[in-house]
């Protein structure tokens, strides 16, 4: 019979990390295992990447239901299964992830696995005062970084601008690619006077300018903004993801581009379902990390391998942590790839 256990787990910040909400010195996950009890010693990792104060499933209830799960994952075949999980989409992608490693990655095939296949990824400032931002920009461009994403929305809005134009005054739009992410940082009313101003920049496109759920501002912000606009934070807010929902938020705002979040929009499945209906509608994606451990990190590079894209994807958050699983995850330059001469290290785990 199939079964399953849990273990918390608290990842430690080399550094604090700024976003618009707020700076970030530690994120508290779940690792699962599942397993046939008949061959206890074959294990599938997954990762439950619970995220404070940003995942549609932080309830106070989150371990109680995690516990649950585990307890009844092989009482019904595991589709099934699947379904009872609902709205938690993190505990959703553990499972997923544990099973498609128990599987060996057969729904999702890819050479990324055997080394052979290296993800092209941007490289992310995150937010800091104006002077570190500017060195880890630096950083990032010697690295030799073609794709570059900042956030922004926390220090002053002419300081940033600032940072942009110091790249740009280097290097052209055909040589380094500019993201912003803005976290909801504007308002419907400042919106658009930003992006304007943002615009001079030639920037590839800015997510999330305002909060989600204002669906009118945003539609608006979409039709007439200069700069492509990339919907993330709006998926997340989902807390269900059906194919009702996803039509109704896809048509209704009608973004440029859409970012996925595996551990929060809905699982590999989840995201499955807004990448196809954002391909039906001509609206762009890519996929990033949300500060999994190198364990979802691994698992999320594996389902972006198997969709074979070459934009660059935004998974280059493997090296934020002091106490991070050790893997065979390398990241060399602009390329994050799998050594399959390297293997796994896992610390003690407190299991459930």
């Amino acid at each position: 019979m199939l079964c399953a256990r849990y273990a918390p787990y608290r990842l430690q910040f080399k550094e604090p990390s700024g976003t618009s909400r707020g700076v970030l010195t530690y994120k508290d996950c779940y690792f699962i295992q599942l397993y046939d009890d008949a061959s206890p010693t074959r294990v599938g990792w997954g990762e439950c990447a619970l995220f404070r104060g940003l995942g549609s499933d932080d309830c106070p209830e989150y371990e109680q239901v995690l516990a649950e799960a585990c307890r009844n994952v092989g009482k019904m075949p595991f589709e099934q299964f699947l379904g009872t999980l609902g709205d938690w989409t993190s505990i959703r992608f553990g499972f997923e992830c544990a099973w498609q490693e128990l599987n060996e990655w057969r729904d999702y095939p890819s050479h990324f696995a055997q080394g052979n296949e290296p993800i092209v990824i941007n490289g992310l400032v995150w937010m800091g005062d104006k002077s570190t931002m500017l060195h880890r920009i630096e950083e990032k461009l010697q690295a030799g970084f073609r794709c570059v994403k900042l956030k922004i929305g926390a220090i002053d809005f002419d300081a940033e601008l600032d940072l942009l134009r110091v790249v740009r005054s280097r290097f052209s739009r055909h040589e380094i690619e500019l993201r912003v992410d803005a976290n909801g940082a504007f308002t419907p009313q400042d919106a658009m006077c930003k992006i304007e101003r943002l615009a001079q920049y030639d920037l590839h496109s800015i997510e999330q300018p305002i909060k989600p759920g204002q669906w009118e501002a945003m539609k608006t912000l979409c039709a007439s903004s200069p700069i492509p606009i990339a919907l993330d934070e709006e998926l997340v807010a989902c807390r269900r993801v059906s194919p009702q929902i996803v039509s109704d938020l896809l048509d209704a705002i009608a973004p440029q581009y859409i970012v996925l979040k595996p551990s929060l929009t809905g699982g590999l499945s989840g995201s499955d379902m807004w990448r196809e209906a954002a391909i039906r509608r001509g609206i762009g994606w890519w996929i990033t990390s949300a500060l999994e451990s190198n364990v979802g990190l691994a698992a999320i590079a594996r389902y972006t391998a198997s969709l074979h894209t070459a934009m660059p994807q935004g998974l280059g958050t493997g090296a934020l942590y002091t106490n991070n699983i050790t893997s065979p995850l390398q990241q060399v330059g602009e390329t994050i790839t799998y050594s399959s001469c390297s293997t796994w290290h896992y610390p003690d785990m407190q299991w459930k």
